[in-house]
């Protein structure tokens, strides 16, 4: 008989996400049979921008997370540059670009080593480190200590990223100077100089210290390169505009399919959210982002669903996003797609963007313009398409009578821990966790492994805490039972573990009831 098991919530990412996995042996191997992933809070950032002013929505939305607010003001603003019919000029461009650049490489560095490799170090015996599930650490003292010690060099790194990416944004997180029509800020001689030699100083750890731990971790723990595969579907919308009419960028926009290195075009048309398995009204489903809506139900009256989180699906199917889609995509990482594939991704990633934005901070005009006028039509329809470091991100903007008449957002999150669709197809987080090995279920850390690897944000996923749920808790729920997960368990009365280092970053979320 299968054994259930819960982590709730998953420790070490943004915001509150359920893992539940059924696991038995299979072939002699013991390991994850059926997996569910829940988004236990709701997201209602798109009704309370309905009736706003549309210059409201760089700012409102930076508030959905606090770790990649840049994504979502920089998709808010083409979506208004588009609805005003306006180009914002190149040095609002060019700080666009270095601010979201500033944040993805500080994100980048902050997962690996504060969420993701303490899952495979035996850290000192002090908290935060202390206490962790003692499994399959396979480093030995001398290359832990000096994974530790760079772990406390990564916390300079990530905050000399965020203080660059705060030269031009005005501060980080939540920039204020996003604005539709360009940016807020005047470039300055002293503050290109600054930046260039934090760039200059990022790059150097990027080069000598994080892309050796990532190839370190991915060589001692090889066996992770055939784990966490999932349906090997990958999406990137593109990012960082290379010219004014942004035809060319960094990261291009495209899909592929079961890991093909054939890349296929994005048709937007046949992106729908479904919600057979979420808490929203039935009437919401399977309709494109720029007329959806966002209606939650009671979850007590729709048995069938599990997780606050939305189904996208891009022609009813399944897509991963994050730093391997966009290298995969753009032809510069293909080696696999599996747990260290996306950490390596990763690594490779922050070194490609800091080396960019060192090129592109020497084309800012100090007498060059930063912005135009932004004249709000009475009636509009535009979508902001972008990346967060976590994967593709989409702002549908439409404007009535000169306010927001609707707003969606479909984030990373939603594409990778999607609950099933109408079809019954897993989402792509759940679709990796099957077939993971487990060897001591009462320690289930191969199962976080998996999530971290695809860093979660179920900030940007989901929002407002649902009052019922009282304590925050690290729990495991043992039972026995069937292959079927049972999707209306939500009680918290087994046996409770903490799974490790918390490090939750909770930033500036207003979890209203």
């Amino acid at each position: 008989m299968p054994t259930i098991t819960t982590i709730d919530p998953v420790t070490r990412l943004e915001g509150h996400l359920k893992i539940q996995v059924a696991v038995d042996t299979v072939n002699g191997v013991q390991q994850v049979i059926n997996a569910k992933a829940t988004g236990t809070l709701f997201r209602g950032f798109e009704n309370i921008l309905q009736n706003r002013h549309p210059f409201d929505a760089q700012h409102i939305t930076q508030r959905i997370c606090g770790v990649c607010p840049v994504s979502h003001g920089l998709a808010a603003v083409m979506a208004l540059d588009a609805a005003c019919g306006i180009t914002a000029p190149n040095n609002a461009r060019i700080m666009r670009n270095l601010v979201l650049g500033a944040n993805l490489v500080d994100s980048h560095i902050l997962h690996f080593y504060h969420l993701s490799a303490v899952d495979y170090l035996n850290g000192p015996d002090m908290a935060p480190w202390q206490p962790s599930w003692n499994v399959d650490k396979r480093f030995d003292p001398a290359i832990t200590a000096t994974l530790v010690n760079h772990y406390v060099t990564a916390l300079d790194m990530r905050r000399k990223a965020h203080e660059a990416g705060a030269i031009f944004g005005g501060r980080l997180p939540h920039p204020p100077t996003f604005i539709a029509g360009g940016f807020t800020t005047r470039p300055t001689a002293a503050g290109i100089a600054r930046f260039k030699s934090y760039m200059n100083e990022i790059i150097t750890f990027i080069s000598s210290t994080y892309i050796p731990d990532a190839q370190a971790l991915a060589d001692v723990y090889a066996d992770y390169k055939e784990i966490g595969r999932g349906f090997g579907n990958l999406l990137a919308f593109g990012c960082f505009d290379l010219n004014s009419s942004g035809a060319s960028k960094l990261f291009r926009r495209g899909r592929v399919r079961n890991g093909s290195t054939t890349v296929r075009t994005v048709n937007l048309g046949l992106i729908t959210e479904q919600v057979t398995r979420s808490w929203y009204a039935d009437s919401s489903n399977n309709l494109h982002p720029s007329s959806g809506v966002t209606s939650p139900v009671d979850p007590a009256t729709k048995t069938m669903a599990y997780s606050w989180i939305k189904a996208p699906r891009f022609a009813g199917v399944p897509y991963e996003t994050g730093a391997l889609a966009r290298m995969w995509v753009n032809g510069d990482y293909q080696a696999g797609i599996s747990v260290m594939d996306r950490h390596l991704a990763r690594a490779y990633e922050a070194l490609k963007v800091a080396q960019a934005m060192l090129t592109w901070v020497d084309g800012l005009k100090l007498s060059g313009a930063n912005a135009v006028t932004a004249q709000v039509p009475a009636t509009a329809a535009a979508v902001g398409l972008t990346e967060a470091p976590r994967g593709a991100l989409g702002h549908w903007l439409q404007i009535s009578n000169g306010t927001i008449s609707r707003y969606q957002i479909i984030t990373p999150t939603c594409w990778n821990a999607s609950p099933r669709d109408d079809a019954g197809r897993r989402g792509p987080l759940e679709k990796a966790l099957i077939g993971t090995p487990v060897k001591d279920i009462s320690q289930p850390l191969e199962v976080v492994r998996v999530i971290h690897s695809f860093d979660p944000c179920l900030s940007c996923a989901v929002h407002v805490m649902r009052p019922e749920e009282g304590k925050k808790i690290f729990t495991l729920e043992h039972c026995h039972g069937g292959e079927e997960i049972n999707s209306h368990d939500h009680s918290h009365d087994h046996e409770r573990h903490h799974h490790g280092p918390s490090h939750d970053h909770d930033h500036s979320h207003d979890h209203s009831h």
